[in-house]
Order: structure tokens, then sequence, then C-alpha cells
């Protein structure tokens, strides 16, 4: 029977530790000094090293090379199997009896959290007066069950999960030794999907190797894992960010036909559309909507209704404004729109409305929004309670701003002719010149910030084109 890779790999020094130097290194500077303590903590989550550190820093401190084999000095407990009182007493009596041959007896208890709270009675009381030839190296994954008391009387060693260009470049170096023909790509993604153990990344290692015929690849990390193609996720991503429902439909309707789990499938997603949030940052809406899929009761409807919601590609590219500008006056024009239908005679008042024709607008930016918007409050505060939910987009080429809100219903107040002629009669009148303003409504549609009060912070904003002062 084959040794596995993660046994026949385990580090056998404290130099030979990958990825916990800030542990090894003190470590292995207080033995050379000689300066060694009665008893030891390690925390961390599985599969970084306690176990192995601890075994080594046991041969270590007495001299001894590194051996798999039983040493009667160094004696390895698991706190879930001798959890109870009379364990921990039987312990307590043990540790009196003078080592065999090593200078120090060291016990090791694995997942000390375990014991019980008789049982941490019974120990704290061997801490705080250990026989000088012992040692104590207590592991744990949940250090927060530890009483406070037990933790004070140790020095204690917090482990750290792997980051994945140290796990990979680690399983490079076991599969080039074991001649594994395996690509970067496929040693990422199995790094990836080790949480940051060493141990379980070593094991999936031996996993896929164990069921290839030729060069490994990402897709046969994939397969062995149960998880979606990586082709696949990454063409979910590019619909998503670019907003391509029927690409975004297609893949899951194919990721179906192949029997992919949608829990899995949702994990391995979000973690790539995080990662392409950093910089699109309106990904981190669709993250965060992933979060309620696998809880959901219709978990594939679920899924497929969050990616769709997305936001969609613009179908053009206008600019937002981002220089101010002054435009001389322009000759206003009557447009008659048409009239609303009534039992009454008409009021010529009710039914027609002054639209400026203004002097186009060459530049526009948030800084010149915000003085229209002043200028609004003042005149119309209920025409201002609707245009302050727009975000506007200027389009210098055709001299167009178009107000994006996220509500159909705000986008539907300003379309009134009457608001729309109000709202040009004060662009002429702050800014000496208007575009012709459209409307439109756009899920991702945001406000801009509220200008800076400060008059020095107002004409930095405006040199920069505009924006939000988040601190000043």
């Amino acid at each position: 029977m084959g040794q596995a890779l993660y046994r026949k790999y385990r580090s056998r020094s404290l130099g030979e530790l990958v990825g916990q130097e800030h542990v090894t290194q003190t470590l292995d500077r207080a033995i050379k000094a000689g300066r060694i303590s009665h008893a030891y903590l390690f925390t961390g989550p599985r599969g970084v090293g306690k176990t192995s550190v601890a075994r080594i820093l046991a041969h270590e401190i007495n001299g001894l090379p590194y051996s798999d084999k039983p040493h009667l000095d160094i004696i390895e407990i698991d706190a879930a199997s001798n959890r109870r009182i009379d364990d921990i007493r039987d312990l307590r009596d043990k540790v009196y009896i003078a080592p065999t041959s090593a200078k120090y007896k060291v016990y090791i208890i694995d997942e000390v959290h375990m014991l019980t709270g008789e049982s941490f009675n019974a120990l704290l009381k061997t801490l705080e007066e250990p026989p000088a030839h012992v040692v104590f190296i207590l592991a744990t994954t949940e250090v927060h069950k530890l009483p406070a008391t037990i933790i004070s009387r140790t020095q204690r060693f917090a482990f750290r999960p792997g980051a994945p260009d140290k796990i990979a470049a680690h399983l490079r170096t076991i599969a080039d030794k074991e001649s594994i023909k395996i690509d970067d790509e496929a040693l990422a993604l199995i790094a990836e999907h080790g949480d940051g153990s060493f141990r379980d990344s070593v094991s999936l290692l031996d996993q896929v190797t164990s069921a290839a015929t030729d060069t490994i690849t990402a897709d046969d990390v994939a397969t062995t894992l149960g998880l979606a193609p990586h082709a696949k996720i990454k063409s979910l991503v590019q619909a998503v960010t670019t907003g391509d429902r029927p690409a975004i439909a297609a893949t899951l309707t194919e990721l179906a036909a192949t029997g992919a789990n949608t829990s899995t499938l949702v994990a391995q997603l979000s973690k790539a559309l995080a990662a392409a949030a950093q910089t699109r940052p309106h990904l981190y809406t669709v993250v965060d909507g992933l979060l309620d899929v696998p809880r959901a009761y219709n978990p594939d409807l679920k899924l497929l209704t969050v990616l769709m919601r997305a936001a969609p590609a613009p179908k053009t590219a206008p600019v937002l404004a981002t220089a101010p500008t002054t435009i001389a006056s322009a000759p206003v024009v009557r447009q008659k729109p048409a009239t609303k239908p009534t039992a009454k005679k008409e009021d010529p008042t009710e039914t027609q409305a002054e639209v400026p024709t203004g002097k186009p607008l060459t530049n526009f930016d948030n800084m010149a929004w915000h003085k229209v918007l002043a200028a609004v409050k003042k005149s119309s505060p209920p025409l201002f309670s609707v245009a302050k939910q727009a975000q506007p987009v200027f389009d210098a080429s055709t001299n167009e701003l178009t107000l994006l809100f996220k509500f159909a219903l705000h986008r539907k107040k300003l379309d009134d002719v009457k608001q729309k002629a109000a709202l040009t009669h004060i662009f002429i009148a702050e800014l000496g010149g208007a575009p012709a303003i459209k409307t439109d409504v756009s899920a991702t549609a945001e406000p801009p910030g509220p200008p800076p009060a400060d008059p020095t912070l107002a004409n930095v904003a405006k040199i920069m084109g505009g924006g939000e002062i988040i601190d000043a």
C-alpha cells in the first residue's frame, strides 16, 4: 500500500514547515537560546500544522532526530477521547514520573477544548506547578472554548490559514518530486479549495492524481471535486459583468444538465465574483444576493433571479460630464403638448407650457447639477423632491441630458411637459443654456453625492471634475 502524500511530505523540522514562519522561527530561536517553556498553546484552523509543529518541537527540545515512531517520553493524547476527569487525574499522577531516556517528558494534548470543566480544573493545577522535567503542548481549533486560566499559563502561538499562492507553490514542489503532470491553473484550484489547509490541499492533490491518466487540468480537478467546470464559472462571471442575460440563462441550463450542485456552484461563483468586484464594485450587489440562494425555497430559481437582476450593459455609452461651463442665454419657444380630456372648457394655461430651447451646453458636471437643484428647491419643492432622485448623464455630442431614475414612478413625474419646461427655465437662468432633457429607468441609478459645504473644497472638486467629499 502506497503512503499518502500528506504523510510522506510531512515536515520533519521547524525549518521545513511552510506558511507558519512567524511561529517556527520564534520557536527555533528559543530552543537555540535554551528558553524552554513548561506549556505551549497552538491555536488555529485544522490542517495548518499545529500537530506537526508540536511533534517536531517535542523532538527538538529533547535533541532527538524526528521520527514517526512513538517515543516513550513523547505522549500524544486526543482530548476528544480522553476528556473525563479520571483521564486527566491519571495524567496528573504520571507527570511526576521522570522521563525514561529524554531530557523532557512532553505531553501533546490535541483538541484540548474538548475537555470537561472538571478536567480543565485538574489540568490547571498541573500547569500551575509542573515538574521541571515536563512540557505540555496544547493544540486547539477553538481557542474561545478554553478557560482564560488555562490560556494565561501557556505561551500562545496562533497558526494562520495558508495563503493560496504558498499552498500552490508547495503543491508544485510535491508534484515535481512525484513526477505528477499538472498545470498551474489546476494547482491554484486545489489550493483555493483546500481552505487554507496544507494537509487538506496535499490530500486533494493525492486524490486528483489517483484518477488522472494525462496532464491534470483545472477541469479535471473540478470534476474530481464535484465542482462546476472552471470555464463555465468564467463564462458566468463574464455574462454577469456585461449583463448578458441570454448567456446567463444558457450557462445555467448547461450546468443543470450536467447535474451541477447548486450550493457548490454558488460557492464557486461567489468567490469568482468577489474577486472581480475589486475592480467592478457593482458586482458586490450580486455577491450579496448569492448569500440567500442556498437557503431559498427554490435555490435554482433564486440563483437565476439573482443573476438576471445584475445590472444590464448600457445600450449606449454616454459619459457623465466632468467640467463646468458658462453658456449665454438663449431664446424661448413655445411647444404645445397633448391636451387632457375634460368635460370643461380647456384652460390654455393648463394645456400649454413654455419649453425653452437654450443654447447647447458644451459640458455639464455634478457641481452644475447641484446648482440647478438648489434653484429648483427654492422655486418648486415638489419638482425638487423628484429631480433630486436622478442621476444626471450628459452627452455633449448631442446636448442631451438623461436623468436616470431607480423607480419608474419618479421618471413618470418628471416626464410631465410642465415639469420639464420648469426645469429647462432654471437651467437657462442658472447656467446660461439648457440641454434636451430625457428620462430613463436604471436599477443602478445613484444620485450624485451632496456638494462640499466648504468653498475651498468645492473649488477643488470642481477642478477634479466633481465628486463627493467623503472625509474633509
